[in-house]
């Protein structure tokens, strides 16, 4: 039977004990266990070297042994075992890089390994075999204060891992926690210095602050600490550009958003979250004050130019292929909506059975609530796609290039203008079967004749 992650750490800490050796629970999972939230993982800290960890666990991975981490599995299962991390007892000398340390010493003290973490509310040890909590750093004090506050010097914290910055935010805006001033003027004082930092960190760094439940409250404080300039410029230009408010009665651009931003539940789909930060990214760009009396602030073009912003965004962040499609593909699509009452059958049918439209949809869904508040279009697309079989949306070719290369026509551009004909016929009900079809095309097409 596989263990879970809490079972695992115990047994590890149980075996490195009998072995001699100090073990604790450390980080996350005590904040978590303490905040009586589920942990996502667990780690434990020792002051066994990588070497002796490795000869006690069989079944380990020295993923990170140059910094003492071993990764131990689950011995009783041979697929997709359970993982727990295994560090040793370390201090860092230099982070020359701002992120790795350029030596480490390990070392036989708890205190020295905590003194070199994060955060206090991260530095917390447990014991699990007496539940004792080891606190050399006041993290059960500004656990209860609700208070995130680097552990020693702020700026030094910050300068060992850059990244450190904006996992502040995270948390603070996670738990619903304050700040701590020192903390809060160390950010402000290094955020220019963010972009050090690897693209792929910050973009999962960021993924993390848009879906764990409080992406309102997170890019608030990426605006407060001058983080938001530095990582997303792009986004803190929404400030201050207003809309008509006919149609967007709560304000400007950023307020929008950051409505929208609020309403994304927690554990929700990472390319969504993307795609309601960057639906109206165009809009700053392409903003035109009304004109003259009567006229009205327009945005010609946003979905636009806002999706070519949102792949170059997608681009420095180092997205996936896929990912980077499917968020231009939410910030290229989000004004179609509009027109959903009036689209053709065969417009519309092409319309929602475009991959993943339910990101679409969402994205509509809050995008209205954020804004005019009528879910009109969005009731009317649901109600098109609960009622229409799925055979009528996406139905099977009636004709194929073979069929039209007998019939005469030459393959070339006039493949696909002949298709798309045929299939647009085929959604709208005109044709429904080979006859119709082939009838239709002769009649509508001549086939290339030789000279």
């Amino acid at each position: 039977m596989t263990m879970d992650g809490q079972a695992l750490s115990k047994k590890i800490c149980a075996t490195l004990r009998t072995a001699g050796h100090q073990a604790y629970l450390v980080g996350g999972c005590v904040r978590d266990i303490l905040l009586k939230r589920e942990p996502a993982d667990y780690d434990v800290a020792t002051d066994a070297t990588p070497d002796q960890v490795q000869r006690i666990f069989a079944r380990s991975l020295a993923v990170g042994a140059q910094f003492g981490v071993i990764v131990v599995l689950d011995e009783t299962v041979k697929e997709d075992p359970t993982q727990v991390e295994v560090a040793t007892f370390r201090s860092d000398v230099g982070y020359s890089d701002g992120r790795h340390p350029d030596r480490v010493v390990y070392s036989k003290s708890p205190e020295e390994d905590v003194r070199r973490r994060d955060f206090t509310i991260n530095g917390l040890l447990l014991d699990p075999e007496t539940n004792q909590v080891l606190d050399f750093v006041k993290g059960r004090k500004d656990l209860e204060a609700h208070l995130i506050r680097a552990i020693g010097d702020p700026e030094t914290r910050f300068a060992e891992d850059k990244l450190r910055m904006v996992r502040a935010v995270r948390f603070a805006a996670r738990f619903g926690y304050t700040i701590e001033p020192r903390t809060l003027d160390a950010i402000k004082k290094l955020a220019p210095q963010i972009n050090q930092v690897s693209a792929e960190r910050l973009r999962d760094e960021l993924t993390k602050i848009l879906t764990e439940g409080a992406a309102r409250r997170g890019f608030e404080l990426l605006d407060q600490t001058g983080l938001l300039p530095q990582l997303l410029p792009e986004v803190a230009a929404m400030k201050g550009v207003g809309q008509p408010p006919q149609y967007h009665p709560e304000g400007d651009v950023w307020v929008h958003t950051l409505i929208m931003l609020e309403k994304l539940e927690a554990g929700g789909s990472g390319t969504l979250a993307w795609g309601v930060l960057l639906h109206d990214v165009g809009k700053p760009p392409t903003f035109t004050p009304p004109d003259g009396p009567g006229g009205r602030i327009r945005f010609d073009g946003h979905d636009e130019i806002g999706t070519r912003m949102a792949e170059a965004i997608c681009r420095r962040f180092r997205f996936s292929n896929e990912q980077t499609l499917q968020i231009m593909a939410l910030v290229a699509n989000h004004m179609r909506f509009k027109d959903v009452l009036k689209m053709r059958p065969a417009t519309l049918k092409r319309f929602v059975r475009m991959d993943r439209f339910d990101e679409h949809l969402e994205l509509h869904r809050v995008d209205c609530l954020s804004s005019h508040g009528s879910l009109e279009n969005y009731d009317y697309a649901r109600r098109f796609i609960a009622e229409t079989p799925p055979e009528q949306v996406r139905p099977p070719r009636l004709l194929t290039g073979d069929d039209l290369k007998d019939m005469g026509f030459k393959p070339g551009p006039a493949f696909k203008e002949i298709l798309e004909a045929l299939e647009d016929a085929q959604l709208e009900g005109r044709v429904s079967n080979r006859e119709e079809a082939a009838r239709l095309v002769a009649e509508r097409f001549q086939p290339h004749t030789p000279a």
